[in-house]
């Protein structure tokens, strides 16, 4: 299939020369992908990707400062394709609540691959949030990147989602905290069927039980909060 001209934005404070303007770069990304749904991020390191992708190391040192600096540029550019998603998704409802419902689905439902972006395996990309998504922040210098916009497109998609609960209930006085909590949970939901099932619901084969049950969980909250 073609590839679309879309373009997904991320902070140049991630990376020292834009991945997507090189054939090399690209292949960083691929091969991070692969490498790290493989390993873990643990495991991980720029020797065994400039293995994989039979390149020096020192190529991928041009590109990324660090290996943590290219985990927070994955889910980064995820959050930014989600947010693409979500906007085109939702566009033409005019109807708030069914604007909503399917916003929530969108951020609680399992990913298939997008073939707009051909050098992204986005259902990789997703096991990696899921599994290694919380390590982008939870580190001690999280106060300083956020300050440099490591997170913005993160915080972005949770306004553009809060905007939405407002326009559900514009009396709701917790949009942004509803909204997080709902992606949060879901990723850690997904992360307990497949490592920790006793932590949470199974899912029926006719039915994924994350989605409706966060579904559930917002339009409770908007209709019995004021």
């Amino acid at each position: 299939m073609q590839e679309l001209p879309i373009k997904i934005t991320t902070d140049c404070n991630l990376y020292l020369k834009n991945p997507e303007t090189s054939e090399l770069g690209q292949r960083i990304v691929t091969n991070s992908i692969e490498l790290i749904n493989e390993l873990g991020f643990e495991a991980f390191t720029f020797k065994k990707l400039g293995k994989k992708i039979k390149s020096n190391e020192s190529s991928i040192y041009r590109y990324f400062e660090s290996k943590h600096h290219l985990l927070v540029y994955l889910i980064t550019w995820y959050w930014s394709w989600l947010e693409y998603r979500l906007v085109f998704a939702t566009s033409n409802i005019l109807d708030p609540e069914e604007r909503l419902r399917i916003a929530v689905e969108i951020i609680t439902k399992k990913v298939e691959q997008d073939f707009a972006f051909g050098y992204i395996n986005e259902v990789l990309l997703f096991n990696i949030v899921i599994d290694e998504g919380s390590k982008a922040y939870y580190t001690k210098d999280v106060d300083e990147e956020n300050e440099k916009g490591f997170f913005k497109p993160y915080k972005r998609l949770i306004k553009r989602l809060s905007d939405m609960v407002l326009g559900v209930n514009p009396n709701y006085i917790y949009p942004e905290m509803l909204m997080s909590t709902v992606i949060e949970g879901a990723r850690k939901q997904r992360f307990f069927t497949e490592h920790l099932p006793g932590l949470t619901t199974t899912i029926k084969e006719d039915k994924d039980t994350i989605v409706s049950f966060f579904i559930q969980l917002v339009f409770h909250n908007l209709k019995n909060n004021v």
